[in-house]
């Protein structure tokens, strides 16, 4: 793999671009950046995995893939050592973590943490009152809070 067919796969994605950061290209999906090349040295890239993907990928190319030093590496950002990553794998990875940065409302995939907000939203936007609220003759109904 080289850096050219990385740029390119990267690229492939719907609505992918290229972009810079800190000195080295990104590829970005509405903003947000989903993978990196020559960081830390043009023989690598990125791809902005969660860290239950990050893991499946370094057990499955452990070769081709280790974590980001710090809290990036910790949160699933992971390196790809071009040499050693295989197209197809390395596609994979790409989409991902092209998956991972689509606005969750045009995403198939699904974080737990969004579908928490789902459900948070739900409560709270219900039409179903969520206190006691007075009936003719001065009683309170009562109704179950969430």
């Amino acid at each position: 793999m080289t850096a050219e067919e990385f740029r390119k796969m990267a690229l492939s994605f719907s609505g992918a671009v290229e972009s810079a950061h800190m000195k080295h290209p990104d590829f970005r999906i509405e903003g947000k950046i989903f993978a990196t090349l020559g960081y830390p040295d043009e023989s690598w890239g990125m791809v902005k995995l969660t860290p239950e993907q990050q893991r499946s990928f370094i057990k499955n190319a452990p070769s081709a893939f280790n974590p980001c030093s710090g809290v990036w590496g910790q949160r699933g950002a992971t390196n790809v050592y071009l040499a050693s990553a295989k197209k197809d794998v390395l596609n994979a990875a790409l989409d991902a973590a092209w998956k991972n940065c689509v606005r969750p409302s045009r995403n198939v995939w699904r974080s737990g943490r969004f579908e928490h907000r789902l459900a948070t939203r739900a409560l709270h936007t219900s039409h179903e009152p969520t206190h006691p609220w007075p009936l003719p003759g001065g009683e309170l109904a009562s109704v179950p809070r969430h």
